[in-house]
């Protein structure tokens, strides 16, 4: 009896790691469909965000001056700004420094080489700001 036992065994064994492969297949497909509908309900967010308008804004230096000096600008008047021939141009969007870049002229056209995209530390703190 011992003998039609053993096998017996294996196939109830064999049965049960079926049944609990089964089951673990099942997890994975439930794990799967909820990943595929997460993913599109994030590119649906950020659908909704891609459209939003933002400030970008580039400045060269700044200068501080009495309204008298700026009521004698005229036609080839020379401002003097606080930044240095070279330095980098800095960035804004919506008022908030992002990055630093340097001016390039492309088809005509003035731009902005991005250089440096400031760190999202600082970019926070500066929020605080």
């Amino acid at each position: 009896m011992a003998e039609n036992e053993e096998p017996q065994a294996q196939a109830d064994e064999a049965a049960n790691v079926a049944s609990e492969l089964e089951k673990v297949a099942s997890a994975a497909e439930k794990v799967s469909t909820t990943a595929q509908s997460a993913l599109v309900q994030n590119s649906r967010t950020l659908d909704v965000i891609l459209d939003v308008l933002l400030q970008v804004t580039v400045e060269v230096g700044r200068a501080r001056m009495t309204i008298q000096d700026l009521l004698q600008l005229g036609q080839g008047s020379v401002i003097e700004l606080e930044k240095l021939a070279g330095e980098p141009l800095d960035v804004y969007i919506n008022g908030k420094l992002v990055a630093k870049g340097e001016a390039v002229i492309l088809n005509e056209k003035f731009g902005v080489r991005i250089l440096d995209v400031i760190s999202k530390e600082d970019r926070v703190q500066s929020l605080s700001t």
